[in-house]
């Protein structure tokens, strides 16, 4: 009978991923495969173009294609716009991003606006923006997020990406142990407000992160190892996104806590770092195993801590208090979030304060 059943998705996934020790070199043949016709816009910035933007500019010309370098620096509105004209001026048919997540997150959003393939090649591993749809672009009210384009593959050199300062690395592993608290916000928010829920990316997202934490002990400082533990994690959250159609799988409240650290206390710590603490505090209200949590983190090298964050306990605690305004979505916050008695007690208990 008609109109019985009427749901219908689009799911965007990378085409192909490169990951592990020399994949930088497997980049002009994916270009080749994917059939794309230069130029070429490399965007990228002044570090991260010693680090491994001069080299995938030069193995992209040795391919025969014509490649343009632009550098930029943070992810803002203007490096977006910056990107998008550069684009335009040069006839470029696609993008590559080289770099850290600001650089990925740039080329991306440029990329979804002028529907231009795009190409995502990590220099670190600090958040799971590398493979994921979204883009997280600073604007005069903080850190927004926006629908963007997946990347059409993926290079993810690990011989590079071990070479990143370890704090990048640590913090990629607090934003994947952050997919533990969203799933469960996400189950509640099902639950109790008949939320859109997906179970397949729900146990994607869930696994990735308890790869991270029954490896903790295995990610240490310098060894490549660590970067192939972290890489995958990291692809698959992204890919958890695809699928579920939202940022639910890997964003919850301790994501919210984060957003809200950045309106109150700009630039103290990185994303990931901020999204590792929130998990401690909102596994603790889910009535969950948050000291394995912690335990995972230290181990790691992360910050566990408001004093390891660069925030004050009354910073802290602001943030705790106004997490649930960040944005329109359900988790353990609530509707009416956490009073300061009771963030103060939490944060005691986890000792992150």
């Amino acid at each position: 009978m008609e109109g019985l059943f009427t749901k219908a998705k689009g799911m965007e996934f990378p085409r192909r991923i490169l990951a592990g020790h020399g994949a930088l070199e497997g980049l002009p043949q994916m270009c080749r495969d994917f059939q794309l016709e230069g130029p070429a816009l490399l965007v990228t910035g002044p570090t991260t173009m010693q680090v491994a933007g001069r080299a995938a500019a030069d193995l992209l010309v040795e391919a025969g294609y014509d490649v343009h370098i632009l550098e930029i620096g943070q992810a803002t509105t203007e490096a977006v716009q910056v990107v998008k004209t550069g684009v335009l001026e040069t006839g470029s048919g696609f993008l590559l991003g080289v770099g850290g997540g600001s650089k990925i997150d740039v080329a991306k959003l440029a990329a979804c606006d002028l529907a231009r393939p795009f190409i995502s090649v990590p220099t670190s591993a600090a958040h799971d923006g590398i493979a994921s749809p979204r883009a997280s672009i600073k604007g005069p009210e903080g850190s927004l997020s926006f629908d963007a384009v997946e990347p059409m593959g993926v290079v993810a050199d690990t011989s590079i990406i071990i070479k990143s300062p370890w704090r990048l690395l640590a913090a990629g592993c607090g934003d994947v142990l952050a997919n533990l608290t969203a799933v469960l916000d996400w189950e509640l928010a099902h639950r109790l407000k008949g939320e859109e829920f997906s179970s397949s990316a729900a146990t994607l997202s869930r696994m990735v992160a308890q790869q991270i934490l029954d490896n903790a002990d295995s990610i240490k400082p310098t060894l490549e190892e660590s970067a192939w533990i972290m890489i995958k994690p990291v692809l698959v959250s992204g890919v958890s996104m695809s699928i579920a159609g939202t940022s639910r799988p890997t964003s919850g409240s301790e994501h919210m806590f984060s957003h809200a650290l950045d309106k109150i206390a700009p630039g103290r710590a990185l994303h990931g770092e901020q999204c590792g603490v929130g998990t401690v505090l909102s596994m603790a209200l889910h009535g969950g195993d948050w000291q394995r949590v912690r335990h995972a983190l230290e181990v790691i090298g992360a910050p566990t801590t408001a004093k390891q964050l660069n925030v004050t306990k009354e910073e802290l605690i602001k943030a705790m208090t106004t997490a649930h305004k960040v944005r329109d979505r359900y988790t353990i916050l609530g509707e009416t979030g956490l009073t300061e008695e009771a963030a103060e007690r939490l944060a005691r208990t986890t000792h992150v304060i």
